[in-house]
């Protein structure tokens, strides 16, 4: 699966994540977390599971975390991946 366009999801209210991705020739994350140094490893794991079961192999991806649990940070990737035309 490939990203074609740049998109973006979510918001940066307290409790989300907003999630923008770019078509990139590398698989590059970057994590901003306000609470960055008690989850970076969990908040990318989640990150890179969407990915693969998505089967990104590259692109760039840019969260800025406010908070948010898991399963909103998987679906905040999902969609924007989806927006930005990584379709199968």
């Amino acid at each position: 699966m490939k990203i074609t366009s740049t998109a973006v999801a979510g918001t940066l209210e307290s409790s989300d994540v907003y999630v923008k991705v770019e078509p990139c020739d590398a698989l590059e994350i970057s994590i901003e977390s306000v609470v960055y140094n008690q989850f970076a490893e969990e908040i990318e794991a989640s990150v890179k599971n969407v990915l693969n079961e998505m089967g990104v192999e590259s692109g760039k991806i840019s969260i800025n975390d406010k908070g948010a649990i898991d399963c909103v940070i998987q679906a905040r990737v999902e969609t924007a991946i989806k927006r930005a035309g990584g379709n199968k």
